[in-house]
């Protein structure tokens, strides 16, 4: 299967509250590692599915310390059908 262009968006719901008063990153979810598990997923294996895409780094991203919830949106930029689209996308939410 030849690698396809993609898109994705992670949104994370987690409890900002001691992070927003005490301006600490321990206290807060770094970023850094929820990328990681992004570029992992979509580099390291090969999917026929967005939606098998979307429900690993959920599932993954979930993992996370102090992560209660995420929503995954991946897109693929070059649709393989007849017909005038800009992408196609799958949205999903899961909690923990």
């Amino acid at each position: 299967m030849l690698p396809q262009m993609l898109e994705l968006d992670l949104l994370v719901e987690a409890d900002l509250d001691a992070a927003g008063r005490s301006d600490d990153l321990a206290d807060t979810v770094d970023y850094g590692p929820l990328l990681e598990i992004c570029r992992t997923v979509v580099e390291a294996a090969s999917y026929r599915l967005l939606e098998s895409i979307a429900g690993t780094i959920a599932e993954r991203a979930l993992a996370v310390p102090g992560v209660l919830a995420v929503t995954v949106r991946v897109r693929k930029l070059a649709v393989p059908v007849d017909a005038d689209l800009d992408f196609a996308q799958v949205e999903i939410r899961r909690s923990a």
